[in-house]
């Protein structure tokens, strides 16, 4: 299918004569919309293959367009013009039909006459998401996109789901009683599920764009997004602290291409052992692919270095700014799914299972350590080929004993990926949508087909086990799961914020009058000069207004100067996380702030100190 959506401050059209024999006289040969999203739709020859699966990308689609650009109306608008290659008139009509009855309820929508020649005028608005083109592919077509066999595999796969207790019990998920664990419960309906559509907007878009964070790109693909300052400043601050996680751990930092080409005998292997849809590349004679993680590079490092026992477990590491996925449209929801991401990977080479186990165990650890340092309350997934689930209950167990709570236990029966167990921890979202962020698997195939091998005691060659590893998960899933946490503690009562080290301000100086700006200059030296992103709001405006500026910015630490404070030398602080005013002198604030973020990275304030300087990236 075709799509070219126009946002439009109008549309006339009428129709004019039948352009197919037998077309039906239309019921109402003219129509008028202001403020209109016009969809104009050829549906192909490929459509007829699976047409329920494009009408529900199309009218996710154009909800989701709706949405941002704020328009206040829809017309569905038959266009063959957009295609060559035409589907059968009755297909065309029925998508068409069913297009129209998914959006009429939720926005008022006007459906153009089929099989007419019409006369149309309308005034696009000229903004930059006025003009929109959308290829919509069936399920059925994903093949061209990159599909591999692997994830055709997985829609097939059969798996069962059970909550593996405290005691070490593995109960069927409908025995289980979720009375004390109403998260377990919603991220194990949404895994049985198998939903990943959003029906509405999550909270996270909106705060993504009031805080100036993150935001659509129009002029790229869906699912790949612009990041302002304080959004970059987050982003930066999150991957240097994983990577200097896997650093301390022994990972050795390296970067790789981020395209690959398709005729490589052992990637074009490994694509089709990954669940994921690939972007592709071509050039005069090749076809390439961009990479969906750092896999292939390492492999390949890994193929040629010269490996010895001794030097197992062995980690290589690279955080991979661009790694892509052609995930379905009607899936890309704001932060949570995205087709270019940044996604710290680690692999790690065993001798064999017991070491390959301990080390999932350390890394399963550092994992529990991300998400404490994040704030974030998660649940715990543990996948297996059964087979190994059946050799290894204890080493299950014992992942459950670490945590302190149940986790969702998923066994497969039989083995479509090379992989055969993995956790994530999961975080659930405000509309209960799970999301995984740190994950381990352990792969049993790929240094075999790599040729990555290492000399054991005796000068024998031995292909070692190998470990997927993202501690962190996507940097930009953390992102969104931080935004929906602030949402879902707003909406509890609690003021929301992000984790101090991760505040783009940390402390913000408000002086009564102009005449203190010096004094709060000197202040925020002080806090700078010690670590501690400080800005100063010196615009005209009431002491009132800035404090409710503040707090909507989520300040962390928000100080009033004037010439009380400037003759005592002690400071009255609003703590944002209890609102209480505490009282503190320059030299203690400091303290208490350094003590909060010990440990994690520092970088300086994203945006200019004072706040009458700084433009707006969001209007």
């Amino acid at each position: 299918m075709r799509v070219l959506l126009i946002h439009s401050d109008y549309l006339k059209f009428e129709a004019k004569k039948p352009a197919i024999k037998g077309a039906e006289k239309p019921e109402k040969p003219e129509g008028e919309a202001k403020n209109v999203l016009v969809a104009f739709i050829a549906v192909e020859k490929e459509d007829e293959g699976n047409p329920d699966s494009v009408v529900g990308q199309l009218v996710a689609e154009i909800k989701d367009t709706v949405a941002k650009v704020k328009a206040e109306s829809v017309v569905v608008y038959p266009y063959a013009h957009l295609s060559s290659s035409l589907s059968s008139l009755s297909v065309a009509k029925k998508v068409l039909e069913s297009t129209y009855k998914g959006l009429k309820d939720d926005i008022p929508t006007i459906e153009a006459p089929f099989g007419w020649y019409k006369s149309f005028e309308l005034r696009c608005k000229g903004h930059p998401l006025s003009e929109l083109s959308r290829t919509i592919l069936p399920e059925g077509a994903k093949e061209d996109k990159g599909e591999s066999e692997a994830l055709k595999a997985e829609k097939k796969l059969k798996s069962e789901f059970f909550i593996l207790d405290l005691d070490g019990n593995l109960n069927p998920v409908d025995k289980f009683k979720f009375d004390q664990h109403p998260n377990l419960k919603k991220f194990s309906d949404y895994e049985i599920s198998g939903t990943r559509a959003a029906d509405r907007e999550p909270p996270h878009i909106r705060l993504m764009r009031s805080h100036e964070i993150a935001d659509y790109e129009p002029g790229s693909d869906a699912g790949n997004m612009r990041w302002y300052p304080q959004g970059s400043l987050i982003k930066r601050l999150l991957e240097e602290h994983v990577s200097n996680i896997v650093a301390d751990s022994g990972g050795m930092q390296v970067e790789t291409p981020i395209m690959y080409d398709y005729a490589h005998p052992q990637l074009s292997k490994y694509l089709n052992r990954f669940p994921a849809r690939q972007y592709k590349l071509n050039t005069e004679d090749r076809e390439f692919f961009l990479r969906f993680a750092a896999c292939f590079g390492q492999y390949l490092m890994k193929h040629d270095m010269l490996i010895s026992y001794r030097n197992l477990p062995l980690k290589l590491y690279e955080l991979s700014h661009y790694s892509f996925r052609y995930e379905q449209s009607g899936e890309l929801t704001g932060l949570r799914r995205l087709r270019a991401f940044t996604m710290p990977d680690m692999h790690t080479l065993a001798r064999d299972t017991e070491q390959a186990k301990e080390e999932f165990l350390n890394q399963y650890k550092l994992s529990l350590g991300w998400m404490k340092d994040l704030e974030l309350d998660y649940e715990v997934g543990i996948r297996f080929v059964k087979e190994f689930y059946d050799k290894n209950k204890e080493f299950a167990k014992e992942l459950v004993r670490i945590v302190g709570k149940p986790a969702l236990v998923e066994l497969w029966d039989s083995r479509p990926f090379y992989f055969v167990m993995k956790f994530e921890f999961n975080f659930v979202d405000a509309l209960d949508k799970a999301s995984a962020l740190s994950t381990v698997q352990i792969d049993i195939e790929n240094t075999e087909r790599f040729d990555i091998s290492y000399i054991d005691e005796k000068g024998g060659k031995n292909h070692p086990l190998m470990l997927h590893a993202s501690i962190s998960g996507s940097i930009d899933r953390n992102v969104y799961a931080l935004l929906e946490k602030a949402f879902l503690d707003q909406e509890q009562g609690k003021k929301p914020m992000l984790p101090i080290w991760l505040s783009p301000t940390q402390v913000r100086i408000l002086p009564v009058s102009e005449e203190f700006n010096s004094f709060a200059e000197e202040l925020s030296n002080k806090f700078e000069s010690s670590n501690i992103r400080a800005d100063i709001d010196d615009r005209n405006e009431s002491i009132g207004k800035k404090i409710r500026e503040a707090e909507k910015n989520w300040v962390p630490r928000i100080i009033v100067v004037g010439e009380k404070e400037k003759k005592s030398g002690k400071l009255s602080v609003r703590v944002r996380e209890t609102g209480e005013q505490k009282e503190f002198s320059p030299d203690e604030l400091i303290v208490e702030v350094s003590d909060l973020v010990k440990g994690f990275p520092f970088k300086r304030l994203p945006l200019p100190k004072l706040l009458s300087r700084r433009a707006k990236f969001v209007g």
